[in-house]
């Protein structure tokens, strides 16, 4: 006898959610008066959607990146994880499944819908409590819509 389980479908990031976040993150920057550059992957650690501030310093489109990358590989904020990468910390020489340096300061938040990690956001350019704050802003526009909808 098999028993079969019931699976709730959840809607994965879209182009249009990555493009919603892109443009949150960068209007809280904007407002703050910082540059910035904001990267959205997906669930897979795709690309979905990039966008540098013509003002901002090359280094942060890397640093947005590999922002998004800590947050989505570990499934938490990279403002929670400073500590953990302190030598003696339990993240101190974890080496990564994506092939990609982790970057453990502030500005890489998960993306979750119905309580599963959909994708990830990252942005860099600020300190690294406004990029947090910038990511937050973007999250809170991102459920806002989709309960909208």
């Amino acid at each position: 006898m098999s028993r079969t389980t019931t699976r709730t479908a959840v809607s994965p990031l879209t182009t249009e959610d990555a493009e919603l976040l892109l443009t949150a993150a960068r209007a809280a920057a904007e407002a703050a008066g910082v540059a910035v550059s904001v990267t959205v992957l997906d669930a897979g650690g795709h690309l979905l959607a990039f966008r540098r501030d013509d003002r901002a310093v090359l280094i942060s489109g890397e640093t947005s990146t590999r922002k998004a990358y800590t947050a989505l590989q570990l499934n938490a904020p990279t403002a929670a994880l400073t500590e953990a990468v302190l030598p003696g910390g339990p993240f101190h020489s974890l080496p990564t499944a994506l092939d990609r340096p982790l970057l453990f300061i502030a500005g890489g938040l998960p993306v979750h819908r119905d309580g599963h990690l959909i994708g990830a956001v990252g942005i860099g350019g600020g300190a690294p409590e406004q990029d947090h704050g910038f990511g937050e802003a973007a999250l809170e526009t991102l459920g806002r819509a989709g309960s909208a909808a």
